[in-house]
């Protein structure tokens, strides 16, 4: 019984690839194959490590200065290029600072914090477009399934018309016309399946090039739940780039602002006279703001402009995404109700024309042509559904993919 179960084991388990690779790829399942393989996010994350390392260094004084001098060396005469003869050469060591305040290092450390903070915003906007253009590859794969189906079928309904024309028009029971008629709808219904096999074909290479995977099943996308306008306003991907660019802006203008106090230099140095008492040297170099209104106060004024150019740009962006998501809505609602009267209107009308003509050719009151006209409008009128619902489907898919979401930002 134990090698039984050791050997069911096993082939389960041996069994497990073909199993996952069998079942429909699913919407969620396809998005998150996508983050993860995301060069676009990577090169993004990458961004937020660089400026992450440069907000670390910011912070800090900057390198001191050695220097090695020698000073009044001789180069003419008998004492020419000594370092020992004449008196006045001096060999001097010397080690400077330049002192940047705690205050000013903090206001560059924070400027530099939020350019990270800005990358990360980076990494979310790469997510956030992974989804959505995972999402519309997936809607679009699913759909042109959907629609190679209905091509198939009409292809069968089709050779199957033709044929029973042909074996009618044998006995007299169809004319020629009809049999013609029948025989060419054939021949383009099979160019039509073969223009859908072609469509999902490019669908399957383009959802492919975000998931990394072939899928020969797809199932059906989910029912889509949409964001408020508010909050779909607020995680909208261009208003959230650009209220990121406010703090960079303000805490480079206080950065830049520190700058009208100067920062103070130090040096200590040790010279070595020949025959003479060695010396020590030390002092302190002060830069002069002779003309702060004329420098440090315009950029400082550059830098505070580019504060109200960021809030400028925040309102600007709201306004293009709440006319986004208006535009989008409003779209979607006259799908859903085009799709609604459509149904009413046209499928079920042309579902009982089928049925009707059915039953007029099983009576001998129809023709085969009328019974295949029937069905053909009756699968058109389906294709025709089925894009009106990948085109509501992608709507809401821009609805509920485009925002970022709050763990994009973290």
């Amino acid at each position: 019984m134990f090698t039984f179960l050791l050997r069911t084991t096993a082939c389960v388990v041996a069994l497990l690839p073909v199993l996952a690779h069998a079942a429909p790829l699913t919407l969620d399942e396809a998005v998150e194959r996508a983050v993860q393989r995301s060069e676009a996010t990577r090169s993004a994350k990458a961004g937020v490590s660089s400026a992450a390392e440069t907000a670390r260094a910011a912070g800090q004084l900057p390198d001191p200065m050695l220097g090695v001098d020698v000073e009044n060396l001789p180069v003419t005469g008998a004492d020419r290029f000594s370092t020992t003869r004449e008196n006045m050469t001096m060999k001097r060591l010397s080690l400077g600072q330049e002192w940047v305040s705690a205050q000013k290092r903090q206001l560059r450390t924070d400027a530099a914090r939020a350019l990270v903070s800005r990358e990360v915003a980076n990494v979310g906007l790469m997510l956030a477009e992974t989804r959505l253009q995972t999402a519309l590859a997936f809607i679009d794969r699913y759909y042109a399934g959907e629609t190679l189906k209905l091509a198939v079928q009409a292809e069968a309904h089709a050779r199957e018309a033709a044929v029973t024309g042909r074996a009618r028009l044998s006995i007299a029971g169809a004319s020629g016309a009809d049999v013609l008629g029948l025989t060419a709808a054939q021949g383009a219904s099979a160019d039509d399946a073969l223009d859908a096999r072609q469509q999902v074909a490019s669908a399957s290479v383009t959802l492919a090039r975000w998931t990394g995977v072939g899928a020969s099943e797809i199932a059906p996308p989910p029912a889509f739940v949409v964001l408020s306008e508010q909050t779909w306003i607020e995680a909208h991907p261009l208003v959230v780039a650009k209220r990121r660019e406010i703090p960079v802006a303000q805490r480079e203008a206080a950065s830049v602002a520190a700058n009208r106090r100067p920062n103070w230099t130090w040096e200590v140095s040790y010279g070595q006279r020949t025959g003479y008492s060695d010396l020590l040297s030390f002092g302190v170099r002060i830069p002069l703001a002779v003309a702060p209104a004329e420098r440090q106060d315009r950029e400082t004024a550059s830098k505070l402009a580019l504060v109200e150019k960021a809030e400028a740009e925040v309102a600007e962006a709201s306004r293009v995404a709440a006319a986004e998501y208006q535009e989008l809505t409003s779209t979607g609602q006259r799908l859903e109700d085009r799709i609604s009267a459509y149904e009413t209107a046209v499928i079920a009308p042309a579902v009982q024309r089928t049925a009707a003509a059915r039953a007029a050719l099983a009576g001998n009151q129809a023709s085969l042509s009328a019974v295949f006209e029937a069905r053909h409008f009756e699968l058109e009128a389906r294709r025709k559904f089925l894009a009106l619902t990948r085109d509501l489907s992608k709507v809401r898919a821009q609805l509920v993919f485009k925002p970022l979401r709050a763990e994009d930002l973290q």
